[in-house]
């Protein structure tokens, strides 16, 4: 594929994306039902009970992809008309994976509280909010501000990576025979998807993580750092390593990278312990690239490209997050749906081996067994709440 090619393919379809009718309007009695006068009386039905706008709408199968264009991919801040054939591809994904109806909603301001007041006021004609490439620390003040406006909103770039990632590393673990609570991580990148999967990382009581931005390591009393990172700064580190990249991976089991290309090499791989992992996910050019790393002694090696093998793609979790979501109506994406769908990504693949830790992003039993691990989850929280 060259560059020309998307761009010849994107002009002869127009985009990606069209509004298909379920109904056919093919005489007046069809359309006195769908529309006037009939439709006054749908519309006074759920007047008088809103939830009913479940049963008698597209709401219920509704997702809004939602993006102000500040961390587009790999391309950074290019703003919100050119984010939108990106988000016309995850609309894409979401139906044809999940079967989930999704719009991108283009927001042009960049302002926290304006995106926040939007989203909470588009919130009735959807029943779950997809934040996309929206630029941390800004999304995480956002999805945080919208917890709690009566459906999930689920920012995929943090939680959808983070939980293909451990995924991917618990069968990567089970590969190499190691303990998952006695390996040292190292997360390259405290952006969305790194500080999202160090908490994750820590959540499951990884032995040791070590999280490191483009300013070197994060240990707890490091000046100038942000409220999200020293929050991470407090649960991680606590030998209180200082230095760069190369320092952190000395003795490192795991590598996972959601930085920028190019930044370890083989002498940093080499420096690892025995048979090291390496998640190197920056697109499209990974922090190293597969032959380089297994060069350096790395035994399993995983990137974001779907030319290499153990594609590490949040492709695997959000359509059948939101699919589960939705079929319960369920109001939040809790912790323990994002660690269910882990665990069904995980057990998608029976028997892993070093060049097949993860299930293939298109086999679409995946998005089938995520959503029934979601749904599960959020009923056994709806049973333990009414227990109390």
């Amino acid at each position: 594929m060259t560059k020309t090619d998307s761009i010849s393919y994107h002009k002869e379809f127009g985009g990606k994306l069209a509004v298909v009718s379920k109904v056919e309007i093919e005489n007046r009695e069809d359309l006195s039902l769908a529309y006037t006068p009939g439709v006054s009386e749908v519309s006074k039905y759920v007047a008088e009970d809103v939830t009913r706008a479940w049963e008698v709408t597209g709401k219920g199968n509704a997702v809004a992809v939602v993006t102000d264009g500040s961390a587009v991919l790999g391309l950074g801040n290019i703003g919100a008309e050119a984010a939108l054939p990106v988000m016309e591809g995850k609309a894409v994904l979401f139906k044809e994976l999940g079967g989930v109806d999704a719009y991108p909603i283009l927001i042009k301001t960049q302002d926290n509280q304006t995106i926040i007041d939007l989203v909470k006021n588009i919130a009735p004609g959807f029943g779950g909010i997809n934040l996309e490439d929206i630029a941390a620390p800004n999304c995480f003040v956002i999805e945080e501000a919208l917890q709690g406006i009566g459906i999930p909103v689920f920012h995929d770039d943090q939680w959808g990576t983070a939980i293909v990632v451990l995924a991917a590393l618990q069968n990567a673990l089970e590969v190499v025979d190691k303990n998952f609570t006695k390996v040292k991580v190292v997360v390259s990148g405290a952006g969305a998807a790194g500080m999202s999967i160090s908490k994750l990382l820590l959540r499951r009581g990884v032995g040791d993580l070590i999280l490191v931005d483009s300013k070197g390591i994060i240990y707890d009393g490091r000046e100038g750092m942000n409220e999200y990172k020293r929050e991470i700064a407090d649960i991680s580190n606590f030998n209180k390593l200082t230095g760069a990249i190369e320092d952190a991976l000395v003795g490192a089991d795991v590598f996972i990278g959601v930085s920028k290309g190019g930044i370890v090499n083989k002498t940093m791989i080499e420096k690892m312990s025995s048979k090291a992992i390496v998640f190197a996910m920056a697109n499209p050019d990974p922090e190293i690239m597969p032959e380089e790393a297994r060069l350096g002694g790395a035994f399993i090696v995983g990137t974001g490209r779907s030319d290499f093998d153990n594609q590490i793609n949040n492709l695997l979790a959000f359509p059948g997050i939101f699919k589960g979501a939705l079929s319960v109506r369920a109001t939040s994406i809790t912790m323990e749906m994002k660690l269910a769908a882990v665990e069904a990504i995980a057990a998608s693949v029976t028997k892993p081996t070093v060049n097949k830790i993860v299930p293939d992003p298109l086999d679409k039993s995946v998005t089938d067994r995520v959503a029934v691990a979601v749904a599960d989850a959020w009923r056994e929280k709806i049973e333990s709440d009414k227990k109390g």
